[in-house]
């Protein structure tokens, strides 16, 4: 019989597995730890965003009320254009999806939204502005353009 003999038996061997044992036991940790934080940390975020969306969609409710305001005392305070703005503004503003946080469509919605909510001021010539958003910016006003 053909046997190996002892010097022949890698001497690193029980280091190499050793060391094996130890990465796969500080991954399962790590793994079971950010299972754990990273849950609390995805509802912490999810927080704070549904707030500052539910905030920004207040602010353009808010107007919305005043403008829809104006024009039930005075059906003439705004010009055809500005009014269809505005129903088409308070349209976008109740289609956006609340309950459903991952509609696919959630951003552009909220860009048509800001769009049209830009559209509206510059119409009236008012310098109102959602102050929880960043000022608007170069891309902001190109896009303007295109309405």
């Amino acid at each position: 019989m053909d046997q190996k003999p002892q010097d022949d038996i890698d001497f690193l061997e029980p280091s190499v597995l050793l060391d094996e044992t130890h990465y796969e036991e500080g991954f399962k940790n790590g793994y079971n730890d950010g299972l754990v934080t990273g849950k609390e940390e995805g509802r912490q975020v999810g927080l704070k965003n549904g707030f500052q969306v539910g905030e920004e969609l207040g602010f353009y409710q808010g107007c919305l009320d005043v403008w829809m305001s104006v024009i039930c005392i005075d059906h003439n305070a705004f010009s055809a254009r500005v009014r269809k703005n505005i129903e088409q503004l308070a349209a976008l503003v109740r289609s956006y999806p609340l309950s459903d946080p991952e509609d696919e469509q959630i951003q552009d919605i909220m860009e048509k939204i800001r769009l049209k909510f830009r559209v509206i001021t510059a119409s009236l010539g008012a310098k109102l502005e959602y102050e929880g958003r960043p000022a608007s910016s170069k891309h902001d006003v190109e896009d303007l353009s295109s309405v």
